[in-house]
């Protein structure tokens, strides 16, 4: 996947995490930033590994995320891989 197209999943990501209430207080405590943070960091690629990283810590949130916007399940993990700090180690 590239940067730009796993970018657009992780705003993607960020609207629908501020949709639901509970969700998005979690990431808020999280990620330590706060509502009026969001729109400054939202453009920043290393925050947005961040919310894909807090996404994919729930397979509930993957797939409610993905079947709300049709995405494939395995699309926001490909998006993260793109982003910096992304990039599985392999240590065998």
């Amino acid at each position: 996947m590239q940067q730009d197209s796993a970018q657009t999943i992780a705003l993607q990501a960020l609207s629908w995490i501020a949709e639901q209430d509970e969700v998005f207080l979690s990431f808020l405590n999280a990620s330590g930033a706060s509502a009026a943070d969001l729109g400054a960091q939202a453009a920043d690629a290393t925050f947005q590994g961040a919310i894909l990283d807090f996404l994919l810590s729930d397979d509930a949130l993957v797939v409610a995320f993905c079947d709300a916007l049709g995405l494939r399940y395995a699309d926001p993990m490909a998006a993260r891989m793109a982003l910096p700090g992304g990039v599985q180690t392999n240590w065998t």
